[in-house]
Order: C-alpha cells, then structure tokens, then sequence
C-alpha cells in the first residue's frame, strides 16, 4: 500500500487527542474511517504505534518515535506547498557574462531596500540561457537573440558593442574600429554563452579563421595570448578588464539587446517586480546609473 498524508494526519490527531473519537471529529471523519486509516499504516510500518488497551490511548515507544517524524514530514509538507512561503522564496537571477552592466550593483542594492522578503541572487552560469531553460534559475540577463521554446524575454535596454584585442596588437593603436578591421583577424567566438558569431559580419567581409571557447574567462585568455579578436559589448570592456586585452568602440556594429528572460509556464511570483525595476532604473538616469 502506499503512504498519505492523510495517514499522517489521522495518526497525529490520535496522538494529540489520546481518543478514537475525539480525532475523528477533528479530522471529520467516522470512528470506524480513523480505526481502518491507523492500523493501515500501523501494517506498512509492521510496528504498533497506539496502545489500545487502556481506557484512554497511548502511544508506544514505536509511536512516540514515529510521532516526532509524521509531524516534520507533514510541516514539510505544508511549508511547501504554503502559497506565502512561495512567493518569498529567493528569485535567483542567471547570467552568462557582464550581468546587467552598469545597472548591476543599483539593481541589487535597489531591490534589497525594496524586497527584503524576497532575496535576489545573482548566479553566473555558462549557457546560452544562463541555467533558465534547465530550470537552474528563475529569470536571466541574457544578450543578443535567444531561441528557446517557453522563454518570454523583455527588452531593457542596448550596449554598444566594442572590439577586444591583444594589448600589443597594431590595431590596438587606433580609439575606434570598423568590422571590416577585423575582417583579416582570427575571431575567438564563445559559441556556449556568447551573442556574437560570423553573421555580425556582411557576407563578403567574414572573418576565415575562428578559435572557439566556452566562456568569458576562456575568451579573454586567448585574446590576451594573441591567438586572436573579439567582439562584445561595452560592459565586457566595463566589468572584465585584462592586463593583456584593450577594448576598442565599433560604431558600424548594431547595438547588442539586453533582455530579462524567464519561463513562460513557472514564472517566479517577483518576476514582474523585478522587470518594473530593471526598466526603471535604466531609465531613470541613462548612462549614470546611482545605487
């Protein structure tokens, strides 16, 4: 047979009450109901857990022991499926690289005085979805275009995008860059969590010779040795500086999306919350964003 938490109830009631009849009226139930449901799970646990051979019940030494347990397994059980305890639980909020920018720290600080009940954690995570779609967060700051079935995103803001070079690379000497600069380059592309491939480039000025990574630390690595060029955004150049890398502007690039995504069947009860405050915050202040 298998185990409910009906049985659980129908025990604990009996241990509290000390009485067939008391626990049936508790619990709404018949006496004969509370009699079947109790020896039922006696049976499963091939142990006696209600004396009944004195005039009010008591628990055996198997009960007493058993009682303590029922009770956590059933506070458990209630605690989560508690609608309040769900909508204070943490919103963890994903991201592959750079998170929100400038806006990062403002967000967190912003979102602490507002929501204290509701801490937010900020996790990276290398995936094209910053751990969203294996439901290892409940939202994510992604960048660029993302396909993914049962993502809703919404846009909040752009980031220019920027060239990272090696420091002692010739190009390395000019303030800005265009793509057809970096056209004779070799490109490190971050084909796990990154947003720029070859389709940035128009078809007749591609670059020929690609190194692939599998994240942002992986990619500034091999910048650094010279092993090639990168393109991101201006909060790479912002929030990841290397000794061995210098970023340069690329204005002939098209500006790179930063979007909130979350799952359209599970979102988190704070997730609309959170989308209100990011957009507010980057509109508040535009390029200076204050805690």
């Amino acid at each position: 047979m298998s185990i409910e938490l009906r049985h659980l109830r129908c025990f604990l009631a009996v241990a509290e009450e000390s009485s067939l009849t008391r626990a049936a009226a508790r619990l709404h139930l018949t006496q004969p109901a509370v009699s079947r449901t109790l020896a039922a799970l006696e049976r499963h646990l091939g142990a006696r857990l209600v004396d009944r051979s004195t005039h009010h019940l008591a628990l055996t030494a198997e009960g007493r022991a058993f009682q303590d347990r029922a009770a956590a397994a059933l506070a458990a059980f209630e605690a989560a499926v508690d609608p309040a305890r769900l909508r204070h639980r943490p919103l963890r909020l994903g991201h592959a690289w750079s998170a929100f920018g400038p806006y990062t720290t403002p967000l967190l600080r912003r979102w602490q005085r507002a929501h204290p009940e509701t801490p937010l954690e900020l996790l990276r995570i290398d995936d094209r979805t910053a751990g969203l779609a294996r439901g290892e967060v409940d939202a994510a700051l992604l960048r660029g275009s993302v396909e993914a079935p049962g993502l809703v995103t919404a846009e909040l803001t752009t980031e220019e995008r920027v060239a990272a070079l090696p420091s002692d690379s010739p190009l390395a000497d000019r303030p800005r860059l265009a793509l057809d600069d970096l056209a004779g380059e070799t490109v490190v592309l971050n084909t796990v969590s990154g947003a720029t491939t070859l389709a940035l480039w128009p078809p007749t000025a591609r670059p020929t010779a690609t190194l692939t990574v599998a994240n942002t630390d992986d990619w500034l690595t091999a910048i650094a040795a010279g092993r090639g060029i990168g393109v991101s955004s201006a909060s790479t150049a912002a929030l990841h500086p290397h000794p061995g890398v210098v970023y340069r502007p690329l204005p002939d690039a098209p500006p790179l999306p930063v979007l909130l995504a979350w799952r359209d069947a599970f979102p988190h009860p704070a997730t609309e919350a959170l989308v209100a405050m990011a957009r507010e915050i980057v509109s508040g202040d535009g390029r200076s964003p204050r805690p």
